[in-house]
């Protein structure tokens, strides 16, 4: 929750990306990931990048809270690149002992790119995320064709995500006011389970009873399936064109280069 937290504070931050379209952005990132993930070329990935690092610093994110970000996805995937060089074919550079291990001038090839391909999409993600609010990003992705039920149940689960994580807390305060401590071994297993049992319980009671409480507000508000969500911003201007030609251009640069010079 502390991570939700920590994405909402930059997404609400002031700058020239903040303050462009939501829809721009969407459609600016997945065509990078698109073309990102069908290329080929290890020096383009590299520019392609360079070009998502220089939009995060014209964002004003702080580059600590993204390169970490983009840090804690890549052991994941990295690990899917670090065999890669074991089990695809080509020609042979390294046998390990009794010649069980064999690296592979393809198998390198292959590992970089996929590692490659993988930093550019999350390095995208989190520029997207990092600068563009839950609210907005899931608005857009009505605006563009998603459809309305699934939007407003992402809308809400996003903001009633804090709420619960709030009730959590204020329940385990309670608890440990009260000297309990799951992982105390002065109490027995099955009472600890029990009362770990009783938490999640009274979290789903909760969790219905502040349901029936929006939904009712919802409805006495006007609520209804046609209902839109709200959206700071309505219109493209100037700049959102401006921004997402110049990302089309980079894209078309860079297939141009990797065509012709590469």
């Amino acid at each position: 929750m502390e991570g939700l937290a920590e994405i909402d504070r930059e997404a609400r931050k002031e700058s020239f990306i903040h303050n462009l379209d939501g829809r721009i952005k969407l459609i600016s990132s997945l065509l990078i990931i698109i073309y990102a993930v069908s290329s080929t070329n290890l020096m383009i990935l590299a520019i392609m990048e360079v070009y998502l690092l220089i939009l995060i610093s014209i964002s004003n994110i702080t580059p600590k809270y993204a390169l970490k970000r983009i840090a804690l996805i890549i052991p994941f995937g990295g690990f899917v690149a670090l065999i890669q060089p074991f089990f695809q074919p080509g020609n042979v550079i390294w046998t390990g002992l009794f010649g069980w291990l064999q690296i592979t001038d393809y198998g390198l090839f292959f590992g970089a790119l996929l590692l490659f391909r993988m930093v550019v999409a999350v390095t995208a993600i989190v520029f997207l995320s990092s600068s563009t609010s839950m609210q907005d990003l899931v608005a857009s992705a009505q605006r563009l064709g998603v459809p309305h039920q699934l939007a407003m149940l992402l809308n809400l689960t996003v903001r009633y995500l804090f709420f619960f994580y709030d009730q959590l807390e204020n329940i385990l305060n309670a608890q440990s006011t009260r000297c309990f401590d799951i992982f105390s071994n002065k109490t027995s297993y099955k009472w600890r389970l029990r009362k770990v049992g009783e938490t999640i319980t009274m979290m789903f009671l909760r969790a219905f009873e502040q349901g029936e409480k929006v939904y009712l507000s919802m409805m006495s508000r006007g609520y209804s399936e046609n209902t839109s969500t709200y959206r700071a911003k309505t219109s493209l201007d100037s700049k959102d064109y401006v921004f997402f030609s110049a990302t089309v251009l980079v894209i078309l640069g860079l297939q141009f280069v990797n065509m012709f010079f590469l």
